[in-house]
């Protein structure tokens, strides 16, 4: 009887205590979001965002907007594949679909940048849920607050918008629930990141691997199997089918020039192989970034395990730009390391014959992604330097911007395209023309993928030559009409 009121008495208190929770972990999500906000939206605004990648996006999901196949006339045009080019051959990403509501409200690649705001802080509510279980309320108000403030979401938010927005919230939802023993959405979340990216298939190999290791042995097969499905699929059906070519991201040439070609590179050379990920000092930085937010105890939970696949995808790679801290890599793996190091040290504990750790590991936590604010995007939010940009260059950039007249065919600078590709089909400005009606070019700067700023004056040369006329001259801001 007293056991019946006690248990009585816990769930009434927990049931009170509850809606307090939910308000205190929606505030960290509403002022997170409205922090990744600030710092794209503040970006778009300076015309400090960029053609690729943002209007990539944008071009894929107007058109899913308005019921039409995902079209990327800038990527088309990039690689010579017509303006019909579909996003789902440059990247297998479906799940662009879902973000097509935010159009309907506003058109415009400001949407992408709040959507993706959301989805990032979304993540955090399942990683409470994850840290409370298993550590209890303090360390999981702590933890969460490590992430919001986490070094790979800053950077990811800091650059334009990309598919690995889905990532954190998806990674969230399967290892949470799983670990509550709610399989079904762990598995349609699992199933959920198949459609975010191409290589996704190798995360659900790492969760099937998890699963196997812990114990879940026929659900790790499965997973296994359909990871492995998942890649092979996309890359070597779907992508090719629709008009993609699956070696414009093949980055392993040095280890073969496919892929039975690389696994023949690695049995050739396995110790050679096991030594790539360190073979370069930004490897071993970005490696030693991505395991120090949790002071290294993701390393003692086999969870650690979902990330290894997408990991090594990286270091294994030719291409530096995987390899490195600055971009949105690094989001993909970092609610499964932070869960990981939630379970590591509770191992820990458990091996110690301790229960204390909880509280100061996870202060020590935040305090780490603290001190790594300076080091990444999230120190903008506090210089107002950030706010106010190059203001000759704005201004210069809005009239420039305001001469290209709507529904045109554009070929914008890097920087521009943003601010175009609502009301016009937006071409990335290169040294190869596409004889568009309309060019705006930045021969102030460096610019991709011109380099310096000679080479773009070169090529404003050579297109004056050709019959276009200058519209606007300011500040190297030049617009040109043919």
């Amino acid at each position: 009887m007293t056991a019946e009121i006690m248990t009585a008495e816990t769930v009434t208190t927990r049931g009170r205590r509850l809606p307090r929770h939910r308000y205190r972990v929606g505030l960290i999500v509403l002022v997170a979001a409205a922090a990744y906000s600030v710092i794209g939206l503040v970006k778009l605004a300076t015309f400090r965002a960029s053609t690729y990648d943002l209007v990539i996006v944008d071009q894929a999901v107007r058109n899913y907007s308005r019921f039409r196949p995902p079209y990327i006339p800038v990527v088309g045009g990039w690689h010579d594949r017509g303006m019909d080019y579909l996003q789902i051959v440059d990247h297998f990403s479906p799940i662009y679909a879902l973000l097509a509501p935010f159009y309907w409200i506003h058109d415009g690649p400001g949407s992408l940048i709040v959507a993706q705001a959301l989805l990032f802080a979304a993540a955090i509510p399942f990683l409470w849920l994850f840290t409370r279980r298993v550590l209890g309320i303090g360390p999981a108000y702590l933890v969460s607050v490590a992430y919001a403030l986490s070094w790979p979401v800053a950077q990811a938010i800091a650059f334009d918008a990309h598919e690995v927005m889905f990532v954190p919230l998806l990674t969230a939802i399967m290892i949470e629930r799983y670990q509550a023993g709610r399989f079904l959405p762990a598995f349609l979340a699992m199933f959920g990141l198949l459609l975010v990216k191409e290589d996704m298939g190798l995360m659900v190999i790492g969760f099937g691997l998890y699963l196997f290791v812990v114990g879940d042995r026929f659900r790790g097969l499965c997973c296994a199997v359909i990871g492995a499905a998942g890649v092979m699929l996309t890359r070597g059906a779907i992508i090719p089918m629709l008009g993609g070519d699956t070696s414009d991201f093949w980055a392993y040439n040095h280890l073969g020039p496919d892929l039975p070609g690389a696994l023949l590179g690695i049995l050739r050379d396995p110790l050679g192989t096991l030594l790539l990920p360190f073979s370069a000092e930004a490897k071993v930085d970005t490696l030693f970034l991505l395991v120090w937010p949790t002071l290294l105890l993701c390393l003692l939970s086999p969870l650690s395990l979902i990330a290894l696949p997408h990991v090594l995808e990286r270091m294994l790679s030719d291409r530096e730009l995987w390899w490195q801290a600055d971009f949105q890599y690094s989001a993909f793996t970092v609610i499964i390391l932070f869960c990981a190091g939630v379970d590591g040290l509770a191992r820990l504990q458990r091996w110690l014959g301790r229960k204390d750790l909880a509280v100061v590991w996870s202060a020590a936590v935040l305090v780490v992604a603290i001190t790594l604010v300076p080091r990444f995007a999230l120190d903008q939010l506090y210089h107002s330097d950030f706010y106010k940009g190059d203001q000759a260059k704005i201004v210069a950039a809005r009239e420039a911007v305001a001469k290209i007249p709507d529904g045109v065919v554009v070929e914008a600078a890097n920087s521009f395209g943003p601010s175009l590709t609502g009301r016009t089909t937006v071409l990335l400005w290169t040294a190869k023309s596409h004889n568009a009606p309309w060019v705006i070019a930045d021969t102030s700067r460096w610019e991709f993928p011109f380099g310096s700023a000679d080479d773009q004056r070169a090529q404003v040369a050579v297109l004056l030559s050709q019959g276009y006329t200058t519209i606007f001259d300011r500040d190297g801001v030049i617009v040109l009409r043919r």
